[in-house]
């Protein structure tokens, strides 16, 4: 080629190789055995420019590539990297890569955990530590020259987002970001902030898979091709891909054999199992068991495998299935190199402990290569599985969706289970963007030529909405961003009042509610016209029909309120007959998912400290009954519209224990012995509240007087208005909505700035020795710590009971228990938390008060007294076996939750008075013992890399 070229063109080529081979790029690229794709070029390129990047790419891609030429531009240049990951293991991980790298010298970590040569010129941090030596004014920051933010899509998650953009906004100028997230929709629109806030930006995109992914759906014995056309199964072309018409007849078939439970056979219900060999007979069609799945996937040489189950207890269950099926995916000698590993890893657990965290049960898992991943496992343990998964020993791994949030584990073949999975709240549909991160874990770049997704056939399925999920490639970046009484003090502190206003309006949340704002004009500007033609379309030749139209709504109105009256009286007189409830009365539920006949174990009245954490209940009584059915279950107001009257009493045996399932049984057969024959009395309502109402006498006298009332076109007319009325109603909203938008975030630390000024936190462009203790302690309920560090709530407690105290700070129970009240332990520590919960009832109605709560991610939520007994224990030395049988919690769990309450004991320890030495309160001094008492055993087990 250089042959047909000109001398002078050939003298250019040579200047320009020339010159790419002096750049520090060039230099980078002889580090690496692969050659770096087009899109990690054009990154490196716009670093070495002076520019700072954002890149969004798929998983697996090799994103961080251009994170690693930060490191190594900050190195030739003399200056400092920042590595900051959203999770620890994730630090970890990126601290062993890089110290494989350039050294351990070279390289530091700082996590809550770890602190590993904290001043070397390249440290990797979780993304919290990073934000706190920005408001602490760090010495460190000296000569930082790169911040990398690996996952920032991470600014979505609600309850951890905010840190995200604080960094960003907060960065020194001098300091060039490199930004590293998944494929995201509006990545453009996240660069022009970017590029407002931190300067010029450059957004490199990439949605070309790094290996090819293919999609499946498993029904039956047979794998089939989810789309008929795969030429676009990495996303790169614009083929139209058709959904397999074998999977299309396969559903059809099924929903016309869809089971009717009406239908009999030998006057009996045909059993889930009938229809089951039914199925299997006639269709071929039904859900493969896991170990099914998994042999299948080794005959066809598509393991390793990761399969999403969306429940812990699933993934537990699973290997246990795969263990009881015989399956063995590992030969003699991989068998022996496994034990060696696990062996080496856990040496220093306590033998003593080892069987209450199941590592018997773990390891012949391991040795057969199979394993489950989850957030309920020891961190040791799952550091293991990791390792083991990466170096081919476990080659099936039955994991959460937390695996897939930027762990290195990537596999040939990702297996979901189902489509739908617990968000918190309710089952919900797994979004485009939740397939897409999890399937991108399929196909190991260097590796496997092509990747697989399969799905697994469940009754009801859709192909062509698995094809929706499966072509949606990317989902958009939303902020969370939301001040917080400790980012407004540490604003203040640096800032002064004004510029910290001027700061908060610079966020991601409020750059996209600004821009949301131009939508809503345009669609004000609409429904103006459509008024005007609506206006119109009401007009009538008799009189004015607007104020008829009105005089319409106002009796419609009138009459809603009258019910809502009598639906309130009618509450009221209910929840009147709940508090008259003793324990032992028989009463009928009237309505609801336990209506029927249930035994009062506890009125659950309020003003009694009987609540689900150990507080009292402000929404009305709350009886626990035992329903005929063997239920205990904690009712609400919404269960008894009507008086509810005891038609019976029973005694309640004193050894009656609400978590035994024998218990229940006897109670619930005496219970059904005694009353299941009685009938309760029907509740009569009275005469209806409107027919005695003047207002609704004179409004409709007025209305049949309008001149309007006797128009032969009334009803039409009547159908302009409403829907003039209702598109008004709307349209008045929508500039409710602009009004709101418009400066949202500020609005929300005027009210945060208020509060803490009545609270003697800030004096306007001043922070209180109050505030200055408040801005050393970051969490979700920093501004209670506060007040209880001030109220001195905590003085005297020993360091145990500050521990259990603590815990009410950081605890959040995965599900609430009404049947329970929790532990706690008895004299002081129960006496301070209830002084805790007393002060929260007091900062959540100042919070009602300011207009400041919940909904905005702002207020501070209740705190939670279910895990005061187990630090409580722990702390005091109790072994691991009493505490996690104690707690009924996984050791993941419990460890998980130790390690946060140790973090917020150090922040108590540097926030409390005295804590610098100069005397006075023991809290400080007991904080430290209490880190000392909890960072033992399998808490201490953390493992760097």
């Amino acid at each position: 080629m250089t042959e047909d070229l000109s001398p002078a063109e050939r003298y250019a080529a040579a200047k320009i190789r020339a010159a790419e081979e002096a750049t520090e790029l060039a230099a980078f690229r002889e580090m690496y055995e692969f050659g770096l794709d087009p899109f990690q070029i054009d990154a490196c390129k716009a670093l070495e420019g002076g520019k700072g990047v954002l890149v969004a790419a798929p998983t697996g891609s090799g994103k961080t590539v251009v994170g690693e030429f930060a490191v190594h531009l900050a190195l030739s240049q003399g200056r400092k990297c920042f590595y900051t990951t959203p999770i620890k293991a994730l630090s970890n991980q990126k601290y062993s890569d890089l110290v494989r790298r350039y050294g351990a010298e070279k390289v530091g970590l700082l996590t809550g955990d770890n602190s590993v040569n904290s001043e070397a010129p390249i440290v990797v941090m979780t993304t919290e530590v990073l934000r706190n030596m920005l408001y602490a004014g760090s010495q460190s920051l000296l000569g930082l020259g790169y911040v990398v933010m690996d996952e920032v899509h991470y600014l979505s998650d609600r309850f951890r987002g905010a840190v995200w953009e604080e960094v960003i906004i907060h960065l020194p100028e001098s300091v060039t970001l490199v930004s590293l997230s998944a494929t995201v929709s509006n990545a453009e629109e996240f660069g022009d902030w970017l590029d407002t806030v931190r300067g010029d930006t450059e957004v490199i995109v990439s949605e070309e898979r790094p290996v090819p992914l293919w999609q499946h759906v498993m029904a039956g014995r047979r794998i089939y091709d989810l789309f008929e056309e795969e030429s676009d199964h990495g996303g790169r072309g614009s083929a139209r891909r058709e959904v397999n018409p074998d999977l299309l007849r396969m559903a059809r078939e099924e929903n016309s054999r869809t089971y009717n439970p009406r239908d009999r056979r030998r006057g009996k219900m045909v059993r889930e199992a009938d229809r089951e060999r039914e199925r299997r007979s006639r269709g071929r069609i039904w859900t493969p068991g896991r170990p099914e799945v998994i042999e299948r996937l080794d005959n066809e040489g598509l393991l390793p495998a990761i399969t999403f189950i969306f429940s812990r207890a699933g993934c537990e269950a699973a290997v246990q299935q795969c263990l009881y099926a015989g399956l063995r995916l590992n030969d003699d000698a991989a068998r022996l190199r496994v034990r060696e590993i696990v062996e080496e890893r856990t040496s220093s657990i306590p033998a003593e402990d080892l069987h209450v965290l199941g590592y018997y049960e773990w390891l012949e898992g391991l040795e057969r290569g199979v394993a489950a991943h989850h957030a309920g496992m020891l961190p040791t343990f799952k550091e293991v599985v990791e390792e083991l998964f990466v170096r081919g020993l476990v080659k099936a791994v039955f994991a959460t969706e937390t695996l897939a949030l930027g762990i290195n584990m990537p596999a040939r073949t990702v297996i979901l289970e189902k489509l739908v999975k617990w968000n918190g709240e309710q089952h919900a549909d797994i979004t485009p963007g939740e397939y897409t991160q999890l399937t991108g874990r399929a196909g190991r770049r260097g590796i496997d030529v092509e990747g697989h997704a399969v799905v697994l056939w469940q009754r009801g399925m859709d192909p062509g909405a698995l094809a929706g999920l499966a072509g949606t490639r990317t989902y958009p970046l939303r902020s969370s961003f939301r001040p917080s009484y400790n980012m407004a003090v540490n604003l203040v502190q640096q800032f002064g009042r004004h510029r910290s206003r001027e700061l908060l309006e610079t966020s991601f949340a409020q750059f996209q509610a600004d821009r949301s704002v131009v939508g809503i004009s345009r669609q004000v500007q609409r429904n103006e016209e459509g008024l005007t033609g609506y206006r119109e379309g009401m007009t009538c030749h008799l009189g004015d029909f607007e104020e008829y139209a009105r005089l319409r709504r106002d009796l419609k109105d009138r009459e809603n309120e009258l019910a809502k009256q009598g639906a309130v009286q009618r509450r009221a007189q209910a929840a009147a007959s709940l508090e008259r409830l003793k324990p032992g009365d028989v009463i009928h539920v009237p309505t609801g998912k336990f209506a029927g006949l249930a035994l009062v174990l506890d009125p659950g009245v309020p003003g009694r400290v009987n609540g689900p954490r150990g507080y009292e209940y402000h929404e009305g009584p709350r009886p626990l009954v035992l329903t005929a059915e063997r239920q205990v279950k904690r009712l609400a107001g919404i269960d008894f519209p009507v008086p509810v009257e005891p038609i019976e009493r029973m005694r309640i045996p004193k050894s009656f224990n609400p978590k035994s399932p024998q218990s229940r049984r006897d109670l619930a057969s005496a219970l059904r012995t005694k009353a299941g024959h009685l009938v309760p009395d029907r509740h009569r309502r009275g005469r209806a509240a409107a027919a005695d109402d003047r207002e609704i006498t004179r409004l409709r006298a007025e209305l049949r007087a309008h001149p309007c009332h006797g128009c032969d076109e009334r009803e039409d007319h009547a159908r302009w208005a409403e829907r003039y009325h209702r598109l008004e109603r709307d349209t008045k909203q929508l500039e409710r909505r602009i009004e709101g938008r418009t400066n949202t975030i500020a609005r929300t630390f005027d009210r945060i700035h208020a509060l803490l000024t009545e609270l003697d936190y800030l004096r306007e462009d001043e922070v209180t020795e109050h505030g200055k203790r408040l801005a050393r302690l970051y969490g979700e309920l920093d501004l209670l710590a506060s007040e209880c560090l001030r109220a001195g709530v905590w003085e005297g407690l020993s360091p145990a009971e500050l521990a259990a105290c603590v815990s009410a700070l950081v605890f959040e129970a995965r599900q609430s228990d009404d049947a329970v009240a929790p532990k706690v332990p008895a004299g002081a520590a129960k006496a301070a938390l209830g002084e805790m919960v007393r002060i929260w009832g007091r900062l959540d109605a100042l919070e009602e008060e300011y207009r400041i709560n919940g909904t905005e991610g702002v207020g501070q939520r209740e705190p939670d007294l279910g895990f005061a007994w187990a630090a409580y224990q722990w702390a005091s030395e109790k072994s691991l076996d009493e505490v996690l049988r104690e707690a009924e919690m996984p050791a993941g769990d419990f460890v998980r939750w130790c390690k946060q309450v140790i973090d917020v004991l150090g922040q108590i320890a540097a926030a409390a008075p005295g804590s610098a030495g100069n005397g006075g309160s023991t809290v400080a001094r007991n904080a430290r013992k209490a880190v000392d008492s909890l960072l033992r055993g399998v808490v201490a087990y953390s493992s760097v890399g």
